[in-house]
């Protein structure tokens, strides 16, 4: 096995990225980052070599993000658009339909939820992904496709605009 030097310089900005997909605050990505690979130097004795080195760290990234989301309640908080607004109406209307365009997301069954969320928001490569997900690179591009295609679907059938 590499060192643990090793494993975070290479493994450190997935499991980052991985973080903010599903947090989607770099604080707390960063934090929860730092976290798991100390809790990963704390049981490195106990990694069998079952699964890829990416998939143990990001199960304990995982972990770590269930324990502070238990120690943080969310509070709801509307995120401010990125760039500047024509007008308060548009304003108010792209928000409207991010909102939408998030809460449809978060419907999707696994694991086209988790996918979409890593790509998307994530920024992560489908070979990422597929680490991640104990899959094939392949795996995670057809299972995004088609997540994809599902979500596009729904909104067109409820008359939103292709946000996708």
């Amino acid at each position: 096995m590499q060192s643990m030097e090793e494993i975070y310089q290479t493994y450190a900005k997935m499991v980052y990225k991985y973080l903010l997909s599903l947090t989607h605050s770099r604080d707390i990505a960063e934090e929860l980052t730092q976290e798991t690979f100390y809790q990963a130097v704390r049981s490195v004795d106990r990694f069998d070599g079952s699964c890829a080195v990416s998939t143990w760290l990001c199960a304990i990234a995982k972990h770590q993000l269930s324990s502070y989301r238990r120690k943080h309640p969310p509070t709801e908080c509307v995120e401010e658009l990125d760039g500047a607004a024509d007008s308060a109406e548009s304003a108010a209307l792209a928000a409207a339909e991010r909102v939408d365009l998030l809460k449809r997301l978060h419907q999707c069954p696994e694991p086209f939820r988790e996918i979409l969320y890593l790509r998307l928001f994530g920024d992560l490569s489908f070979r990422e992904i597929g680490e991640i997900m104990g899959r094939t690179e392949n795996w995670a591009r057809v299972t995004f496709y088609r997540g994809k295609e599902r979500l596009r679907k729904e909104l067109d059938e409820n008359g939103a605009k292709d946000s996708l």
